[in-house]
């Protein structure tokens, strides 16, 4: 009977399947179940993977029996010469460590045959794939392969063996047993960077070839892609088709950002500006200083509040190119007085594309016109802003995800905005348990709690003029910027009311026009338009959007007072001349999501290669 519901047991248990694409079975379809690989106790698999840390030990191998007594009526025989030698064992092992300067006087003589250096040994390796927060233990017996290549760490490998139970009491339930070593990837030790037991994240920025290695890093990228599929998944569900936009582009999308100028000319390619130049192209000092003059003013309006950061930041480095330029002229004057600064010329005509190009700081643009003809769009793609900023939440080069919907309002993209960040919160939790389970237990305690309140509560939706009434009325806290009406709503501001206030998710609309991009719809108070703000507790604003202005004249005004130059945009003035809708979008920054469900505190640690200010490796 037994032995039937034995059979029955080995007929329905789990067969390990390789890797489509590889022998190898991954290390995640052996460990992260239930019983911890228990299921699979005997079969035999290959894995493959990177050795995380390590110990040797020497095998136990069985006392050699004892001598049996001579018989009564045996009479004693001659002693031969090997087994006088063998009694010799001993001395001559002393003698040979004295000679050798191996031999320590406090140590023990050595009594028995098997403790001489050529005894055979076990390697316990912790062996990680990258497809799962535990490790596999491999054992290894130094008969297969000498042990000091297989035991430094980040020594790669590739082994058959026979899963077995684990043969040492802890948190291994169950580890390999190798019969056959394919391959070994050996490491030099002195130079690999992640020998080192522990190694601060701003570290192992340095390295970023090697730092996916580290169960942090690679938990966090797991979390990522994690993010990506069901970001995917959320929008193929509700009819939304992928759209790839451009990354080089002749359009700056928000009017006021500072680009990456994309050239193949030699030398400077920057346009000089009209408004330091006299008519015959050479730069005058008076005319300068009138320049700083209002460039300062507008910088000074802009220091008020820090949430606009892109308009005051682009307004203070033109504030430091006029400076620059005046400390240039001044310089010239007094070696040669009466000079002029010439300033130089770019034919861009002669360029590759034959006209001033720049990397994207948005494809929102490029994606309306594809709502317009298609519907629902979306893109995941990368952007670039100049800003020479330090901040832990910036980076030059970012990921974001962009949507764009036909015949959608304010409210149908603030009700888009809260299912997919509940959605995102909730994939996580489910599709990612071990990694967040990590992020708990060594990153952040209020992780999985965060992600989970976030799911269960609905958005507050309140107005930027109900913000600010609300912010002037608070008593317990002086923020550092004034709170007023037309004045950007501060990360501090935004914080304070999804945190202090609401403690959940606020979503703010309606914002001053002079603080939102163009393209933002002009509601009827001819005050305020139909934008919005995400605000999460913890992380601050993670999506920016609203209702694009689909009526030309209102368009063409509002960019005419930006004096914005309309032949960067007569494209895109084209949608509103031809088959113009009502349609909405919105911009999440994607890596600031991953930044908040790993707990993590500065950007650079959530990018596989961070790209920042005067940061890049390679």
């Amino acid at each position: 009977m037994e032995s039937e519901e034995g059979a029955k047991m080995v007929e329905n248990r789990v067969t390990l399947t390789p890797s489509k694409y590889s022998k190898r079975v991954l290390l995640k379809s052996i460990l992260v179940n239930n019983d911890g690989g228990r299921e699979f106790l005997g079969q035999r698999v290959i894995i493959g993977g990177w050795v995380k840390s390590s110990k040797e030990k020497m095998k136990d191998l069985p006392s050699p029996p004892p001598e049996a007594a001579p018989k009564k009526d045996e009479e004693p025989r001659d002693a031969s010469c090997v087994e006088i030698l063998q009694t010799r064992i001993p001395f001559f092992r002393t003698i040979i460590k004295v000679l050798t300067g191996h031999y320590y006087p406090q140590e023990k003589a050595a009594t028995t045959w098997f403790a001489t250096p050529t005894l055979p040994s076990i390697a316990y390796l912790q062996v990680n794939d990258g497809s799962c927060v535990p490790n596999l233990q491999v054992v290894v017996e130094s008969y297969l392969a000498p042990l000091n290549q297989l035991t430094p760490t980040g020594t790669s490998i590739l082994v058959e063996g026979v899963l077995k139970q684990s043969s040492v009491q802890g948190k291994h339930v169950v580890e390999l047993e190798v019969e056959n070593i394919l391959h070994i990837g050996i490491v030099d030790h002195v130079r690999y960077p992640l020998a080192m037991k522990k190694i601060p994240v701003d570290v192992l920025r340095g390295f970023s070839h090697f730092r996916p290695r580290t169960i942090t890093v690679a938990s966090v990228t797991r979390i990522r892609n994690a993010l990506t599929h069901a970001t995917h998944t959320f929008f193929q569900n509700n009819g939304f088709l992928h759209v790839h936009v451009p990354i080089i582009t002749t359009t700056d999308a928000k009017g006021f950002s500072e680009m990456f100028q994309v050239t193949s000319l030699s030398g400077k390619a920057d346009k000089k500006d009209p408004k330091m130049t006299d008519d015959i192209g050479a730069v005058n000092l008076e005319v300068i200083r009138a320049a700083i003059k209002e460039k300062s003013n507008k910088v000074e309006e802009l220091k008020r509040s820090d949430s606009n950061k892109e308009a005051l930041l682009a307004a203070r480095q033109d504030l430091k190119k006029a400076n620059d330029l005046a400390l240039q002229l001044e310089g010239q004057e007094k070696s040669k007085p009466g000079t002029s600064l010439k300033v130089a010329e770019v034919d861009f005509s002669k360029d590759f594309f034959g006209r001033q190009a720049y990397l994207t700081v948005s494809g929102q643009l490029h994606l309306e016109s594809y709502a317009c003809a298609l519907g629902n769009v979306y893109t995941i793609e990368p952007i670039f802003q100049a800003e020479k900023t330090q901040n832990i939440k910036h980076l030059a080069e970012s990921w974001v995800v962009e949507l764009e919907m036909a015949f959608a309002d304010l409210e149908d993209v603030m009700n888009c905005a809260e299912d997919y960040l509940k959605f995102l919160c909730q994939w996580v939790l489910e599709h990612s348990s071990d990694d967040m389970e990590f992020v708990y237990k060594r990153i952040d305690i209020t992780s999985i709690e965060r992600l989970q309140l976030l799911v269960a509560n609905s958005f507050e939706k309140i107005s930027y003029s109900e913000a600010v009434e609300l912010l002037k009325k608070v008593t317990d806290k002086t923020f550092k910027a004034k709170v007023e009406w037309g004045v950007p709503l501060t990360e501090e501001h935004e914080s304070y009311l999804a945190e202090e206030i609401y403690k959940r998710p606020v979503i703010i609309y309606n914002f001053p026009k002079e603080i939102k991009p163009f393209h933002m719809r002009l509601n009827d108070d001819g005050r305020t338009v139909a934008a919005i703000d995400v605000v999460l507790p913890k992380t601050g604003t993670l999506i920016r959007g609203g209702q694009r202005e689909e009526r030309f004249d209102m368009l063409s005004k509002r960019m005419n007072e930006l004096s914005l130059p309309k032949e960067q945009y007569e494209w895109y003035l084209d949608l509103r001349r031809h088959g113009t809708i009502k349609h909405s979008g919105f911009t999440l920054e994607f890596d600031r999501v991953v930044l908040w469900a790993s707990g993590l505190f500065d950007i650079r640690d959530v990018v596989p290669f961070p790209r920042s200010w005067g940061n890049i490796n390679f």
